[in-house]
């Protein structure tokens, strides 16, 4: 039986592989080097809107076969807030109720919704929402009691809402404080005086009472320090 031998790799093979392996290596540690640092945490402040990056958007069952969604398009909110004491925040937002966005659907149906069965908007043309309390229920995890003014009429409301963080700024791109949050809630639409086809105790034929909502928004708020001198 013939036993055959492996063929060594020549020296100067297995010393260009390991200087290949240490090049990219060292290459590795200049990226690394290189990353930008991790952003600063979000200081205490006043913050406004992004508009660009905020949506309200809310369902309502239509006949109990689905649940019609639609938005507002044109809002503002302001915003108090610590990151270090989440229970201090406060915000006030503002709606424009005819901005309503009812895609597709029929010239009737703009009529009813934007007249005195529901939003009236001619008469109640603002939809305000003031916050009164906060109750931190969690990390990052907050209850927003506040003060709902919708057609002419206002009730408490409750959502439950997420911070998700945030940072100081970044040089270059995003040279303010930004923080973002998630909410949701709900409220019944008779309570606000819009009574107009409420379905009949068991039935779901109609336009649903409960009104389901859901909120993203992130708000800009103090400019970055300027970074210090020969940095």
């Amino acid at each position: 039986m013939t036993t055959r031998f492996l063929t060594s790799r020549p020296a100067t093979g297995i010393a260009s592989t390991l200087a290949a392996l240490i090049a990219v290596s060292g290459a590795g540690v200049a990226v690394a080097a290189d990353a930008p640092a991790a952003p600063q945490p979000a200081p205490a402040g006043q913050y406004q809107l992004d508009k660009g990056h905020a949506s309200i958007v809310f369902q309502v069952s239509h006949l109990g076969f689905s649940s019609y969604t639609t938005r507002f398009s044109r809002f503002d909110a302001q915003l108090t807030f610590d990151p270090a004491n989440l229970a201090a925040a406060k915000v006030s937002t503002t709606i424009d109720a005819s901005s309503i966005v009812l895609e597709n659907a029929m010239s009737m149906c703009e009529g009813i919704v934007h007249g005195p069965q529901f939003l009236d908007t001619a008469k109640y043309p603002e939809i305000t929402f003031r916050t009164e309390r906060v109750r931190v229920k969690g990390p990052n995890s907050l209850e927003v009691t506040g003060k709902l003014t919708l057609h002419g009429v206002t009730r408490p409301v409750v959502l439950d809402a997420k911070y998700n963080g945030g940072y100081a700024g970044r040089p270059g791109d995003d040279p303010h404080a930004r923080v973002g949050f998630s909410a949701h809630g709900s409220l019944k639409r008779s309570d606000f005086g819009m009574t107009a086809w409420v379905p009949a105790p068991g039935s779901t034929m109609g336009v649903g009472d409960s009104i389901d909502i859901a909120i993203e928004a992130e708000f800009t708020g103090p400019p970055l320090p300027a970074a210090p001198s020969g940095s």
